[in-house]
């Protein structure tokens, strides 16, 4: 059993759960707070939205042991919020809802939506709720209701900060459910460019720092080197590169979901500053979601090694949407740079080493990656327990 400690609709909670509960089974049948409802239990459906942290997370795919710590904030825990109140009674008037088991999930989604973006379009709102699943209403009756209550509402941005995955080959991980700093703590501003994008609408922003086993003077040249970098990233395709686009594509597995996101990027890179940029957009054609992002990275100095500062920016929407927020994300972002790293590192032959071939990976398994995430958390759990002799 795991002792959590952890803050509920603002109350301080205090519990003993086994390791595997799930924050959904911890929230409706330890603390009775059965608002949360429970559909696909496979984070698909979204009925089971709640706030963690400030970020709506899907609580039927969340330990409640990883949460400890945390502030979480259920339906109930909106009783008396004044945006909240909006959005209900644009709901009953609207007709958003018919059997109601989807509400409290769609509410929840729907708060977040408004006070991070405030008015938006009616299209941008289906984009936004595409992780959230009704099978009532046909969307028309809540994206009307959305719609009518972000009208005039201002945007206030969200940025998530992954923590550091440490020294590649150290047994170091993204722990599950890892925490973002309080929004007081401000990623390190990289020197790169103006971004080419520009705003992007209901993004998400991740910030980290990878550590690479070869100095800056071997790194920088291999970082612009597109053939490189596509055989040292799981799951990437380069078609073409022609200096300042890149044209291939990006396979992952989601379980039973394989989408290959295929589209193009725009790079750019500053030698003076070891600064760089690359930006585009991708479609899948079988899922037909749609991701748009862009990486800023730069590049430093770490002891005999070098430091890799990267700042993605992204939006996925669609029907893979309902991966792109949360936890989830930062520990697979996580474990992913971690691979990188390894692979970039080999690469290069390491710390004076001969250079050795980056095992070639096609395809991208979230699944394998939240495992090789679980394991290090595990290890960082257990690892500091002795056995006795």
């Amino acid at each position: 059993m795991n002792a959590i400690s952890l803050t509920v609709n603002g109350t301080p909670v205090n519990a003993s759960v086994a390791p595997r509960t799930h924050l959904a089974d911890f929230l409706r049948e330890h603390l009775g707070l059965t608002g949360t409802h429970l559909g696909c239990e496979q984070g698909v459906c979204g009925a089971c939205t709640v706030m963690i942290d400030g970020k709506p997370m899907r609580s039927c795919i969340a330990f409640a042991a990883t949460c400890d710590g945390a502030e979480v904030r259920t339906i109930e825990g909106f009783a008396d919020d004044a945006l909240m109140g909006e959005l209900r009674e644009a709901f009953s008037q609207h007709h958003a809802l018919q059997c109601g088991f989807c509400t409290p999930g769609m509410l929840v989604s729907s708060h977040d939506i408004v006070s991070r973006m405030g008015a938006i379009s009616e299209q941008e709102i289906r984009a936004e709720l595409s992780g959230n699943l009704c099978r009532c209403t046909g969307y028309v009756g809540i994206v009307n209701a959305v719609h009518a209550v972000a009208e005039g509402k201002a945007a206030a941005g969200v940025s998530v900060a992954v923590p550091d995955v440490g020294s590649v080959g150290a047994g170091q991980g993204a722990p599950i459910a890892a925490k973002a700093p309080p929004p007081s703590v401000a990623a390190p501003p990289l020197a790169s460019a103006a971004p080419i994008l520009g705003d992007m609408p209901g993004g998400s922003t991740l910030s980290q720092s990878v550590r690479i086993a070869a100095p800056v003077d071997a790194v920088w040249p291999a970082l612009k080197d597109m053939d490189t970098l596509a055989l040292c990233l799981p799951g990437a395709e380069l078609e073409s590169f022609d200096g300042t686009t890149a044209r291939g594509r990006m396979v992952v597995k989601f379980g039973p979901i394989k989408a290959g996101f295929g589209g193009e990027a725009q790079v750019r890179f500053d030698d003076a500053a070891r600064t760089g940029t690359v930006s585009g957009a991708g479609r899948d054609g079988g899922s037909g979601s749609q991701v748009r992002g862009e990486i800023s990275f730069a590049l430093r100095p770490d002891g005999a090694g070098s430091l890799l500062d990267v700042t993605l920016r992204y939006r996925i929407t669609g029907a893979l949407a309902q991966f792109s927020r949360g936890a989830l994300v930062q520990n697979l972002v996580g474990h992913l740079a971690e691979i990188f790293a390894a692979n970039l590192a080999s690469r290069l032959g390491g710390s004076g080493g001969a250079p050795a071939a980056a095992a070639a990976v096609r395809e991208l398994s979230a699944f394998a990656l939240l495992l090789g995430a679980a394991r290090a958390w595990l290890k960082g759990l257990w690892g500091g327990r002795g056995t006795g002799a």
